[in-house]
């Protein structure tokens, strides 16, 4: 819109009028947003997410930028209302505030983002809205290399007051890798979003119908078993790099997991063997014990490893440190051996 003034009015059922903003506009080239952002379900919200949060033992987080969004103020209110009334006790009585002051902490959207980088030993859990939440999920797939790392889940309610829950694998799209493989090419693709949204579904399926409890039992080892894989560096090649499964043998290493093979089995299978080290030959018949003395003795600060001057200066301790001049060296095994 041009130059002249914009109000924004409030009408009520009864017909009253409010005026919600009012203000001149300067420029000649203007963009006026109204934003509605409606707060009845941020109760329920709150219980959903302080309740997974206790269950899990985390530490709780409200994210909002109300610092500048005034109309976000709402929803930090009353998060922060439920928390005190229904759950402030019980995280303190599990010892899950602390390290924040003892009571539930708001962090502002700058603040999360640095954080989630800062605390790599997870414990916490974030709450905020919509693009906030885009903004901080994505920046942990992009951490994790892998924008198949996040799903994403919506709740609602039913008028009879059951949750209704949609699962989806969000952050990231896979054409570029439903191309390739169209046309025969080999794809590496993280599925943990897909899989978890999957499993999410057939749970909450299994919730509302009260069974078959089995499913949730297959789930569960369906979790269990993409995980094994992982952190056993048989994963898809986003998060366990050029030596990582395709998608292809990824499934077919979960279907042998399934199927009740071993890890090793999975392992004999897709793992490639060992090419001949000629360096493992070279400390093969090593004193591990002599060599475990001597780093002991170079690593004077006793942290576990060796920083340059350490290094340097344990050579020159042990008189074979390399010198601009040619000089006799006698090598000891210990700093403690004589000469």
């Amino acid at each position: 819109v041009g130059a002249g003034a914009v109000k924004t009015v409030f009408t009520a059922k009864d017909g009253t009028e409010t005026i919600i903003d009012e203000r001149s506009l300067d420029n000649e080239n203007n963009a006026v947003v109204t934003y509605h952002n409606p707060l009845d379900n941020v109760e329920d919200l709150a219980h959903i997410f302080f309740t997974r949060c206790l269950e899990s033992k985390i530490v709780p987080y409200v994210v909002t930028k109300k610092t500048v969004f005034k109309w976000q103020e709402g929803f930090w209110s009353k998060m922060k209302n439920v928390f005190d009334e229904h759950y402030l006790h019980d995280f303190k009585k599990a010892g899950l505030l602390q390290h924040c002051g003892g009571e539930l902490q708001h962090l502002i959207s700058d603040a999360a983002t640095m954080q989630i980088i800062r605390w790599t030993g997870g414990g916490f859990g974030m709450a905020a809205h919509n693009y906030d939440g885009d903004m901080l999920t994505d920046e942990i797939a992009q951490i994790h290399r892998s924008p198949g790392f996040i799903t994403s889940n919506l709740v609602g309610k039913n008028e009879d007051g059951s949750l209704i829950k949609e699962f989806e694998a969000s952050h990231g799209t896979v054409a570029d890798m439903w191309e390739a493989h169209l046309k025969g090419k080999e794809t590496s693709l993280n599925p943990l979003g897909l899989v978890e949204a999957l499993i999410g579904a057939v749970d909450h399926s299994v919730d509302l119908a009260g069974g078959p409890a089995p499913l949730k039992d297959l789930t569960s080892s369906i979790r269990k078993h993409i995980h094994t894989l992982f952190v056993n560096n048989l994963g898809t090649r986003d998060l366990s790099g050029p030596d990582g499964l395709t998608t292809e043998q990824f499934v077919d290493a979960v279907g042998m997991l399934i199927e009740g093979k071993t890890l090793a089995d999975v392992q004999a299978k897709y793992e490639p063997a060992k090419e001949h080290d000629e360096d493992e030959e070279l400390i093969a018949d090593i004193d591990d014990g002599m060599v475990m003395r001597l780093f002991k003795d170079l690593d004077s600060n006793g942290d576990g490893s060796l920083s340059y001057k350490e290094f340097s200066q344990g050579l020159a301790r042990l008189n074979v440190a390399p010198k601009t001049s040619p000089v006799g060296r006698v090598l000891r095994i210990s700093l403690e051996d004589a000469i």
